[in-house]
């Protein structure tokens, strides 16, 4: 891969990771010039990577914002959805919707056991978030952990590599609700922002199950 390339990958990461920017913030982070990366977004919006929209400011010019198109999203690895979206559709049709459940509580299972070998009981709330984070990172959900001045934990998916799969049924995601908050100890959870709901990400509010001023169950908004 040439160098052009390699800057216009690392844009493309940073829009689908930091959402929309101008190219400013953009030329920032990769300590280049803005006028480099207007060059490669001119480029990459003629490809149909990238769009724009100019925002009105009370002072100056409109600040021009760029962002993903949707048909960027392909440059993104998606687990094979073809290949899953027809599995579910046979699972569907052969075992009906209690087969379907069936399925996906036996992945959520066979999750469970494999991520309980990396977040253990012995790490405390925090830490096991950050190793939940880690392992979705692997797995390509460009996942990554912050933890607020409340001290609310959040773990922030950027991408779905599962995408075609989840909107074709959406218990997979709520089978991820439930995985995480068993393997957090219980931690109450609430999923603020959802790819499967038009959002530019995943977003999960933990809180560990003593927390005040919130339900005993974990919570996921769809």
């Amino acid at each position: 891969m040439n160098a052009p390339d390699r800057a216009r990958d690392k844009i493309l990461f940073l829009l689908k990771t930091k959402g929309p920017q101008q190219a400013s913030a953009l030329a920032r982070k990769l300590a280049v010039t803005p006028m480099a990366v207007r060059q490669h977004l001119y480029q990459m919006q003629q490809r149909g990577q990238v769009e724009f929209n100019d925002e009105r400011r009370k002072v100056g010019r409109p600040a021009r914002i760029w962002q993903l198109t949707r048909e960027t999203g392909g440059h993104f690895p998606d687990s094979h959805g073809e290949l899953a979206v027809g599995i579910l559709q046979a699972a569907s049709a052969a075992f009906g919707p209690d087969g379907i459940r069936r399925l996906i509580d036996q992945r959520t299972r066979a999750q469970a056991r494999s991520y309980a070998r990396r977040v253990t009981r012995t790490m405390d709330l925090k830490q096991k978030v950050a190793e939940l984070a880690a392992i979705r990172r692997e797995e390509g959900y460009m996942a990554e952990f912050e933890q607020r001045p409340d001290g609310t934990l959040v773990l922030i998916e950027n991408h779905c590599p599962i995408c075609a799969a989840a909107q074709s049924c959406q218990d997979l995601c709520r089978g991820e609700v439930q995985l995480f908050s068993k393997l957090l100890g219980g931690a109450r959870i609430e999923r603020t922002e959802h790819i499967v709901q038009g959002h530019r990400r995943c977003v999960y509010e933990i809180r560990g199950k003593g927390a005040a001023g919130r339900p005993p169950a974990a919570r996921s908004r769809q």
